[in-house]
Protein backbone atom coordinates (compact mmCIF):
# COMPACT_ATOMS: atom_id res chain seq x y z
CA UNK A 1 0.00 0.00 0.00
CA UNK A 2 1.41 3.54 -1.24
CA UNK A 3 1.22 6.46 1.34
CA UNK A 4 0.27 10.25 1.09
CA UNK A 5 2.87 12.05 3.04
CA UNK A 6 1.25 15.17 4.73
CA UNK A 7 2.48 17.91 7.51
CA UNK A 8 0.24 19.95 9.06
CA UNK A 9 1.37 23.20 10.94
CA UNK A 10 -1.43 24.23 13.00
CA UNK A 11 -2.29 27.45 14.39
CA UNK A 12 -1.61 26.18 18.12
CA UNK A 13 2.03 25.76 16.62
CA UNK A 14 1.95 21.53 16.43
CA UNK A 15 3.20 19.89 13.65
CA UNK A 16 1.82 16.43 12.72
CA UNK A 17 3.95 14.46 10.21
CA UNK A 18 1.15 12.04 8.82
CA UNK A 19 1.38 8.70 6.20
CA UNK A 20 -2.02 8.80 5.37
CA UNK A 21 -2.50 4.82 3.50
CA UNK A 22 -4.19 5.67 -0.05
CA UNK A 23 -6.48 3.42 -1.16
CA UNK A 24 -5.47 1.19 -4.13
CA UNK A 25 -7.94 3.02 -6.50
CA UNK A 26 -6.49 6.16 -5.72
CA UNK A 27 -6.01 7.95 -9.45
CA UNK A 28 -4.03 10.78 -8.42
CA UNK A 29 -1.93 11.07 -5.45
CA UNK A 30 -0.76 14.90 -6.10
CA UNK A 31 -4.64 16.03 -6.44
CA UNK A 32 -5.46 13.97 -3.31
CA UNK A 33 -2.69 16.20 -1.63
CA UNK A 34 -4.14 19.87 -3.17
CA UNK A 35 -7.52 18.76 -2.34
CA UNK A 36 -6.87 18.40 1.13
CA UNK A 37 -4.51 21.54 1.40
CA UNK A 38 -7.28 23.47 -0.17
CA UNK A 39 -10.02 21.97 2.16
CA UNK A 40 -7.92 23.05 5.02
CA UNK A 41 -6.92 26.16 3.79
CA UNK A 42 -10.57 27.06 3.47
CA UNK A 43 -11.40 26.13 6.90
CA UNK A 44 -8.45 28.29 8.01
CA UNK A 45 -9.29 31.31 6.16
CA UNK A 46 -13.25 31.06 6.66
CA UNK A 47 -12.23 31.15 10.70
CA UNK A 48 -9.86 34.23 10.00
CA UNK A 49 -12.78 35.83 8.92
CA UNK A 50 -15.74 35.04 10.65
CA UNK A 51 -14.28 33.97 13.94
CA UNK A 52 -13.97 31.12 15.69
CA UNK A 53 -16.20 28.54 15.47
CA UNK A 54 -16.05 25.11 18.25
CA UNK A 55 -14.53 22.11 17.29
CA UNK A 56 -17.40 20.19 16.71
CA UNK A 57 -18.89 22.41 14.42
CA UNK A 58 -16.40 22.40 11.98
CA UNK A 59 -16.24 18.51 12.21
CA UNK A 60 -20.32 18.59 11.99
CA UNK A 61 -19.86 19.92 8.72
CA UNK A 62 -16.95 18.52 7.38
CA UNK A 63 -19.29 15.00 8.00
CA UNK A 64 -21.90 16.99 6.32
CA UNK A 65 -19.86 17.39 3.61
CA UNK A 66 -18.48 14.34 2.92
CA UNK A 67 -22.09 12.83 3.10
CA UNK A 68 -23.12 15.11 0.43
CA UNK A 69 -20.35 14.48 -1.86
CA UNK A 70 -20.98 10.68 -0.51
CA UNK A 71 -24.46 10.65 -2.17
CA UNK A 72 -23.49 12.13 -5.05
CA UNK A 73 -21.96 9.31 -6.58
CA UNK A 74 -23.76 7.09 -8.44
CA UNK A 75 -23.31 3.77 -6.51
CA UNK A 76 -25.13 1.70 -4.33
CA UNK A 77 -25.80 2.60 -1.03
CA UNK A 78 -23.62 0.10 1.54
CA UNK A 79 -20.92 0.14 -1.50
CA UNK A 80 -20.51 4.01 -0.67
CA UNK A 81 -21.21 3.34 2.93
CA UNK A 82 -18.35 0.93 3.42
CA UNK A 83 -16.19 2.87 1.62
CA UNK A 84 -16.72 5.72 2.84
CA UNK A 85 -16.10 3.94 6.40
CA UNK A 86 -13.14 2.71 5.65
CA UNK A 87 -11.62 5.58 3.58
CA UNK A 88 -12.73 7.55 7.26
CA UNK A 89 -10.84 4.80 9.79
CA UNK A 90 -7.22 4.38 7.94
CA UNK A 91 -6.90 8.54 7.74
CA UNK A 92 -8.10 8.55 11.29
CA UNK A 93 -5.94 5.82 12.27
CA UNK A 94 -2.98 7.80 10.57
CA UNK A 95 -3.67 10.81 11.23
CA UNK A 96 -3.56 9.26 15.31
CA UNK A 97 -0.43 7.63 15.04
CA UNK A 98 1.55 10.62 13.88
CA UNK A 99 3.37 11.83 16.94
CA UNK A 100 2.57 15.61 17.93
CA UNK A 101 5.32 17.95 18.08
CA UNK A 102 5.20 21.21 19.70
CA UNK A 103 7.26 23.54 20.19
CA UNK A 104 8.66 24.57 23.67
CA UNK A 105 6.43 26.81 25.74
CA UNK A 106 7.66 30.07 27.70
CA UNK A 107 11.35 31.97 26.93
CA UNK A 108 13.47 28.87 27.54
Amino acid sequence: MTHLPYTVHTDTQDTFDIEFPLSEHTEDSVRVHQLLTTVLNSIANDLKIVGTVSNGDILQALSMALAVRTRMVYAPEQTMRTIVADLTESALAASYAAKRESDPAGHG
